[in-house]
């Protein structure tokens, strides 16, 4: 049985792109840390770090399947 992929690559999306949006959010969730340390929007940010997190993963799990892939076709 082969594995299927569970999160869905953004392709128009850079690894560059998604990492500064990473760490936007990573800063925000240390703000409000320090803030409101019990705030309900803490696990909201942490969810939405963690998907961003495997999406850029994803992409270079993808890109190095692809480079990999071309070398053992040569």
């Amino acid at each position: 049985m082969r594995a299927q992929r569970v999160w869905k690559v953004n392709g128009d999306a850079s690894i560059g792109q998604l990492q500064s949006r990473l760490d936007d959010l990573n800063k925000r969730l240390g703000q409000l840390e320090s803030q409101h340390p019990d705030s309900w929007r803490l696990e909201e940010l942490r969810a939405s770090a963690l998907n961003l997190s495997r999406e850029i993963d994803d992409i270079r799990c993808a890109e190095a399947t692809a480079a990999l892939s071309e070398l053992l076709r040569k």
